[in-house]
């Protein structure tokens, strides 16, 4: 079965909230949104509003729309990875983070 939007999404958040080496309950709190829920999102077991997409990036200090590019690349069947269509998304650090966030498709 191919890969659901909410799990690419999930996926997503988690790879660029854990190389900023922040945890759940931080990225809740900055989000305004409860700690399960955003788990659940990560997991790809909840849907996610475009609002609560926005608070999630806001919290994260990323653009919604590379989140959404990663996201569409993760979700290219494996035939098509690695030819002219698959892109790399980087998602710059947000100036207060050592780290830089690059996520690239899988």
């Amino acid at each position: 079965m191919a890969m659901l939007l909410r799990e690419a999404l999930g996926e997503s958040l988690r790879r660029v909230r854990t190389d900023q080496g922040r945890t759940l309950r931080e990225v809740s709190t900055d989000a305004r949104v409860s700690l399960g829920y955003l788990s659940e999102v990560e997991r790809g077991q909840k849907e996610a509003s475009s609002e609560l997409l926005a608070a999630i990036c806001d919290a994260l200090d990323v653009e919604i729309a590379d989140l959404l590019l990663d996201a569409g690349n993760a979700m290219r069947p494996a035939e098509l990875a690695g030819s002219e269509f698959e892109s790399t998304v980087v998602i710059p650090a947000p100036a207060d983070h050592r780290k830089a966030t690059a996520l690239a498709a899988a």
